[in-house]
């Protein structure tokens, strides 16, 4: 049984599973809509809704935070500034995910991950 561990480790090792956590969740939120796999998707979601309420907090402490989970300076200036505004008065829930079907070539399940508006 796998009581209290959290997080999927789909296949990789840490160091690289962490920098594709970090690039999905920089293209979500530079982009609003990625495409990928559904166990990927759901990690993403998990990553990017605590970046996201990170924001909507917007102390300097929390944007570090922030910063330690996606790197990139830009996509936490957009997280602080036009994310943190826009969903103000909403108490979570900020990604959806829709399911897709499988790929053609593995039949691996693909989900549509946006963000709501």
């Amino acid at each position: 049984m796998s009581h209290r561990i959290a997080g999927r480790k789909l296949g990789r090792k840490s160091a690289p599973r962490k920098a594709m956590y970090r690039t999905l969740v920089s293209d979500l939120i530079r982009h609003d809509l990625i495409t990928t796999t559904e166990p990927k998707a759901k990690e993403v979601r998990r990553i990017t809704e605590a970046v996201i309420t990170l924001g909507k907090k917007g102390s300097l402490h929390h944007r570090r935070q922030a910063l330690a989970a996606v790197p990139q300076k830009e996509v936490v200036k957009k997280v602080f500034e036009e994310l943190a505004t826009r969903y103000a008065n909403r108490p979570g829930g900020y990604v959806r995910i829709v399911k897709l079907g499988s790929r053609q070539g593995d039949a691996a399940p693909m989900a549509q991950v946006s963000l709501v508006e």
